[in-house]
């Protein structure tokens, strides 16, 4: 776990949530289980494979002593979750978490909930995605009608915050997890944004109909889960998605498409697209942040912008 040790020997105190160490992407041999995240001001250190006592007591007093010397006078408040066999177990091992507990990315801000289950409201993988849909939206803000923007599988609705922060006249965000959803409408306040933002708990293969008359949309963005059962399944699922999109498009209109399934490589997303939607072009992948770089771009999140024709 040297590695590990380094990264947090060297980390510095960020106000923005964020990655430290990003084990899985294959690059620190022997710390491919291990993640350390920052959900300021909390540590998430999370494991997936069980490890023993002794090894995470280490990890801790080196948090200690490294958040002493970044954050003199403040405790370190740490949590560690062990993911294993499809279950997690969350404890905290020092200090507390704030109960609401609010993070900043890009001037935005964010409810996250650290000590339920895997998800923890934000993505911070995601952040670039979410850079890029700000930027769009700022870059159609002067356009004649506005931009409208479809956000599926919206989740806690960052990619909404964003666009509407970005100038976007109008987002609708379609979820079928109501909790999630809600928190997505907390997320909109915090962010000082009062209209512009519509949201149905509703099953996207169920709700076409009502998806479709509220457009067309200027930008769609699918950020679906690469397995979910009894919701989605990537391989079976996401060509339904995309043989929708330019029936969804105005002119000119972009889809961001998503998929964090390292089996899958963008490939998978291309063929679907020239396949089942040709007339789209292919206009870029947005890189993903530094800190989770893959030994092998196949295997990393996956974030593929196209273009309807005119």
């Amino acid at each position: 776990m040297q590695a590990l040790l380094d990264a947090i020997a060297t980390m510095e105190l960020s106000t923005d949530a964020c990655r430290i160490f990003h084990g899985r992407g294959g690059l620190h041999p022997g710390c491919e289980h291990w993640a350390l995240d920052v959900f300021p001001p909390v540590c998430l250190l999370t494991s997936f494979q069980p490890v023993a006592d002794a090894e995470l007591a280490a990890l801790q007093a080196a948090l200690a002593v490294r958040w002493a010397a970044i954050a003199p006078g403040q405790p370190l408040n740490l949590v560690f979750q062990c993911r294993h066999e499809g279950r997690s177990e969350t404890r905290l091992l020092a200090g507390a978490v704030p109960e609401p507990h609010t993070v900043t990315e890009q001037g935005a801000r964010y409810r996250v909930h650290l000590d339920r289950g895997q998800n923890h409201g934000l993505f911070l993988d995601m952040a670039e995605g979410r850079r890029w849909v700000r930027a769009f939206a700022e870059s159609q803000a002067g356009s004649r009608f506005g931009l409208k923007v479809l956000n599926l599988f919206a989740y806690t609705c960052a990619f909404s915050v964003v666009a509407r922060l970005g100038g976007a006249k109008q987002v609708v965000n379609v979820d079928m997890g109501q909790g999630a959803i809600a928190i997505g409408q907390q997320n909109h306040q915090l962010n000082g944004i009062a209209s512009g933002a519509s949201f149905l708990a509703h099953d996207i293969f169920k709700t076409w109909g009502k998806i479709t008359r509220g457009g067309p949309y200027g930008l769609v963005i699918v950020d679906p889960p690469s397995y979910q059962k009894g919701s989605f399944v990537a391989t079976k699922d996401y060509a339904r998605l995309i043989r929708r999109l330019p029936e969804l498009l105005g002119p000119g209109g972009h889809a961001l498409l998503c998929l964090n399934a390292p089996e899958l490589g963008p490939a998978f997303l291309q063929q679907q697209v020239q396949t089942l939607a040709p007339e789209l072009v292919f206009v870029e992948r947005v890189a993903n942040p530094a800190v989770f770089a893959d030994v092998s771009e196949e295997r990393s999140l996956k974030v593929l912008v196209y273009r309807a024709p005119d």
